[in-house]
């Protein structure tokens, strides 16, 4: 048996995992440009820049899965997409959460015109209540995230503000997301290390779920 070096003996071993979308490259591409335009105009220590190989929309975190436990996990996520069917995603325009006065992550967002998305979203945190203690999310907002500011003067959020503003009709990309992914995220120097344990596929028509009205 081995022992994680990270876990104490006597203790499962545990992979730090979420669910999330992969991004295609030609949008990864107009998403790093623009991340590069922001860094460019804003001091280097003013915000922690996500690596391109880091660009993800994340349909939700779960913590630390024991890994016995994996395939239970996998199982759940298909039993949630079964039949949903792929989505048109679009990744467009600058956001800032919580706001803009003290933002504190940069993100494009994403979205599909049929409003599919949230509810693919609330699917897989259903299913995935019994593998995590991450509360649930009150709101969700498709994005990818580009930055997250340390310590941003005010000057500097008052510049990524009117940045974001001139970003609004800013457009990175459309695809056809048909295949979701669990993927383990590993602490390493520079940002975390990912790798895929599993791939569950988005297959069929769309007709078992409601859409928002």
């Amino acid at each position: 048996m081995v022992i994680s070096a990270t876990e104490p003996v006597g203790r499962p071993e545990r992979y730090r995992t979420f669910i999330a979308f992969s991004l295609p490259e030609p949008v990864r591409d107009e998403i790093e440009k623009t991340q590069e335009e922001l860094r460019r105009a804003l001091p280097r220590e003013s915000v922690r820049w996500t690596r391109r190989e880091q660009f993800h929309l994340t349909l939700k975190f779960l913590g630390n899965v024991e890994v016995q436990r994996l395939d239970a996990l996998m199982d759940s996520v298909r039993g949630a997409c079964d039949g949903f069917g792929a989505l048109r995603l679009r990744a467009e325009r600058i956001g800032f959460f919580p706001g803009l006065r003290r933002p504190r992550v940069v993100w494009a967002w994403v979205h599909d015109r049929l409003e599919r998305l949230p509810v693919l979203q609330r699917e897989v945190e259903t299913a995935t209540s019994g593998f995590t203690d991450e509360p649930l999310e009150k709101t969700f907002t498709g994005h990818v995230t580009l930055g997250r500011c340390k310590t941003i003067e005010r000057k500097h959020a008052e510049l990524l503000a009117t940045l974001g503003k001139a970003m609004e009709n800013r457009f990175f990309g459309e695809w056809t997301a048909d295949r979701l992914e669990i993927i383990r995220s590993v602490p390493a120097s520079g940002g975390s290390r990912y790798t895929t344990l599993g791939v569950v596929p988005l297959e069929g028509e769309f007709s078992a779920r409601k859409l928002p009205e």
